[in-house]
């Protein structure tokens, strides 16, 4: 028998294998099949052990940066709010249908927290008066809530999340400012100690508010984000936000197309003429175009209220202008750039260029076309086509654009008094020469670190067709020691023989034994699926030579070595995983 001390796999429930692998397994498939977790109910997932080690340790490294590098301290908010906390920030009614409502037993309004600015914010004015108590940073790590309409993809778009949020509270812009970046600082810190490769974008504030924020995104081909970087300077932006040199590119009259939305109230029809063909006088270019290539962000920067979801614009629009009810206005007509100059004086001349659907009585409605104009007053040439890769790049003269598919795991915002001046979050602030005491709000950030995400994105992003692969700083074993049965004294002995150099003072190094009644070829492919970095194999050579083999499959090392020098072997895998 092992000592009780000792980990060992036996004493774990992991609830491995026994369920049959699709023909193309993702990984969300392959946690499920490593004993990982299991799903509850649409979204919602159960943890079992294996996948609460992960989270364990996910949540102690950013845990630890957020004291260390950033002296925050560690709150817990309750997981329930009030409406009327929501209706006072103004934000109840934005994102009223991703929330989890309900009544109390007396009436009272409440709902499930998808996130907790209201909260702190109210529990901080309460609390905080002078501005010798800030700079505040609180941060909490607790689930969260979100009816989504189509949770999919596992962890990474689920209906309940576990979420780290920091919020930040400083006396002025400029030391909230240094605080956002002290803060992007702290991010890569976390982020490469787990030796992700992220790309830090800049991004839109969207719901949350405020006009600093920045994305944190790991690229993968299964993302559903795009990021845009420049190969020559430091240009990396969200595609919401993203632009491109609109240059060089030119469109004949026969290569246009028409893209129609309509906006959510019903009143107004959108044309965006686009072209379908263009060429590049520099280099010879000839690029093709279809709707599926429109940029519906830029679209919706000209036209907020634009319902993007609807497939047949044309027909809901032209009910809508029937009738006495009818609610249809007007119509919008959106040029890029790239067209000729010409075209919109040449709308409805044409049957190829229809200025109103065929269903459409143009009598019901008023024509506004659409420009941006610039700050010189001159004419910003839209650009309502996505960025492809080898597109100027708009901040620097020499780059190119390249497009990253990649998942988000974590925002940065910059707030200001976004929540501060509705919730009443004031300070004094040192008194004039005057002698009048001064009232200020409080300047404010939120940044949050998808907890559940990360682990959804790391086995996305290492796995491979013989399993997951976790870094070490969050792999829920870094070492596995497998062997045949009868050998358990010789698995002790390798164990602790590792241990003898690395110590128990070095959070890289957790082992532990696979002593099921299994065999060795079971095991080895066991430790695959749960994607152990390090295994170390007592087989033939241990028998004869007293040698063990070592495997990390995301290194391609299968080695045979001398048991004085596996400690050594181990630590320098793990420093490199």
């Amino acid at each position: 028998m092992l000592p009780r001390s000792i980990p060992r796999i036996s004493r774990v429930w992991a609830p491995t294998g026994g369920i049959a692998v699709p023909g193309v397994e993702d990984a969300h498939s392959k946690l499920v099949r490593a004993g990982f977790l299991r799903q509850s109910h649409a979204g919602i997932f159960h943890m079992l052990p294996l996948g609460k080690r992960v989270q364990d340790k996910v949540e102690r490294l950013v845990a630890k940066h957020m004291e260390e590098s950033l002296a925050a301290s560690r709150v817990s908010l309750s997981s329930i709010s009030s409406e009327a906390l929501w209706e006072r920030s103004g934000r109840l009614q934005n994102i009223a249908p991703e929330l989890f409502r309900f009544p109390d037993r007396k009436g009272g309004a409440y709902l499930l927290s998808p996130t907790h600015e209201e909260e702190i914010t109210n529990l901080v004015a309460q609390t905080v008066r002078s501005y010798k108590d800030l700079p505040l940073r609180l941060y909490q790590i607790t689930r969260k809530f979100r009816d989504e309409m189509r949770p999919r993809h596992g962890l990474l778009r689920g209906r309940e999340f576990t979420m780290k949020d920091l919020y930040t509270f400083d006396t002025d812009l400029s030391s909230a400012l240094d605080t956002y970046e002290q803060v992007r600082a702290a991010y890569s810190r976390i982020f490469n100690e787990m030796k992700l490769p992220v790309l830090a974008a800049k991004a839109s504030s969207g719901d949350m508010g405020g006009d600093l924020s920045h994305e944190y995104h790991l690229p993968s081909p299964y993302g559903e984000d795009s990021v845009i970087t420049c190969g020559s300077c430091d240009y990396t932006v969200n595609e919401e936000i993203a632009a491109a040199k609109v240059e060089h590119e030119t469109c004949q009259a026969e290569h246009v197309g028409v893209w129609r939305a309509i906006t959510k109230d019903r009143s107004t029809l959108v044309n965006v003429w686009y072209p379908t063909r263009t060429s590049n006088a520099s280099t010879g270019e000839v690029r093709q175009y279809t709707n599926s290539d429109l940029n519906i962000y830029a679209i919706k920067s000209l036209v907020p209220d634009l319902d993007a979801g609807v497939s047949d614009a044309t027909d809901i629009w032209t009910a809508a202008t029937e009738g006495p009810d009818a609610t249809a206005k007007r119509l919008v007509n959106l040029f890029d750039g790239r067209l000729p100059p010409s075209l919109s004086d040449s709308l409805g001349d044409t049957a190829s260029l229809p200025m109103w659907p065929n269903s459409v009585q143009t009598g019901t409605s008023t024509l506004d076309v659409q420009r941006h104009e610039s700050s010189t007053g001159e004419r910003e040439p839209l650009n309502f086509l996505r960025i492809r890769a080898g597109d100027g790049c708009p901040q620097c003269s020499s780059g190119t654009l390249n497009v990253h598919k990649a998942m988000e795991l974590g925002h940065t915002f910059h707030l200001g008094t976004r929540y501060s001046d509705p919730l009443s979050a004031k300070v004094s602030l040192p008194t004039g020469v005057s002698g009048t005491p001064k009232i200020a709000s409080m300047q404010m950030g939120c940044h949050g670190i998808g907890i559940s995400r990360v682990i959804g994105a790391v086995a996305e992003h290492l796995a491979d067709d013989k399993g997951l692969n976790w870094p070490v700083a969050i792999a829920p074993y870094t070492c596995i020691v497998v062997f045949p049965e009868g050998s358990y004294d010789d698995a002790v002995e390798v164990y602790k023989r590792i241990l003898s150099i690395a110590g128990d003072q070095d959070d890289r190094v957790d082992i532990i034994l696979d002593d099921r009644q299994k065999s060795l070829p079971w095991k080895l492919k066991d430790a695959d699926l749960i994607g152990v970095p390090v295994i170390v194999v007592l087989g033939r050579e241990w028998r004869m030579t007293r040698r063990v083999e070592v495997q990390c499959r995301r290194l391609n090392v299968k080695d045979i070595v001398d048991v004085h020098n596996l400690p050594s072997v181990v630590a320098d895998l793990h420093s490199r995983l």
